[in-house]
């Protein structure tokens, strides 16, 4: 069976490592996620991932409450490590090859970033894990995500959450809330939908690359998704085209 997508660049949340704990890494929740990532390694696609790390620390809201931005950030940056870390392991627990490379230079845990290597790893057929962000504070790990797909020449930016795509509100607070199956890039900067930051959407549509937003809690979308499959939310240049 030919598969829509060859290499895809997956965005996890840092909570979505947590499963049904509020702070940091649920094991379970990580072996699950590994799973799925495996079946489509398996299938041949290769796979390149960024993780937050907002079930450690969120540097945004440490500066609201009076932590200098720029520390904060770095400290966000060093929780996404933690995750990637975590992440890896899950994987090789299942025989899955990884690599983890770093913006942020810590030889003695990780690669350092450098795009022809992260191409010749994927190439190889390993998973490839992207951590600490960009290296820069003021930037989002879905901005990260976003200049990551772009570099490897991903062919979609796949984000996973915890709903089934994107609504016009939360679902789990209004039972009333619009799901949409298709978006532009712009209907999500103009309707604000709660997406990815302005700067990560920016960044696709200047590139044209195709987000999917899908629920990572249900087994064998990742797969679907792959294969084709109508799942979630795709957003492109314009919708239905």
């Amino acid at each position: 069976m030919a598969l829509k997508y060859d290499r895809i660049l997956l965005k996890l949340s840092g909570e979505a490592l947590c499963g049904d704990r509020s702070f940091g890494i649920d094991p379970a929740m990580a072996k699950s996620i590994a799973g799925e990532i495996k079946a489509i390694v398996d299938l041949g696609v290769q796979v390149g991932i960024v993780i937050g790390g907002g079930n450690i620390f969120r540097g945004l809201r440490a500066a609201a409450e009076g932590l200098d931005r720029v520390s904060g950030d770095y400290m966000g940056m060093l929780a996404t490590v933690i995750n990637s870390l975590a992440m890896q392991d899950a994987l090789e627990n299942l025989d899955v090859q990884t690599r983890v490379l770093t913006a942020i230079d810590m030889r003695e845990i990780a690669e350092p970033y450098i795009r022809r290597r992260a191409m010749r790893h994927l190439e190889k057929g390993r998973v490839v894990i992207f951590a600490a962000g960009t290296g820069n504070p003021y930037f989002t790990t879905d901005t990260a995500a976003s200049l990551r797909a772009v570099e490897i020449e991903a062919q979609v930016l796949l984000k996973g959450t915890k709903v089934d795509g994107v609504y016009s509100a939360d679902p789990v607070t209004d039972p009333d809330a619009e799901f949409f199956t298709h978006l532009s890039y712009l209907d999500i900067l103009k309707l604000g939908l709660n997406v990815m930051d302005a700067t990560a959407v920016s960044l696709c549509m200047d590139n044209k690359l195709p987000i999917l937003v899908y629920n990572l809690t249900k087994p064998g979308d990742l797969k679907r998704i792959v294969e084709g499959e109508k799942v979630g939310t795709f957003v492109e240049e314009t919708p239905d085209a």
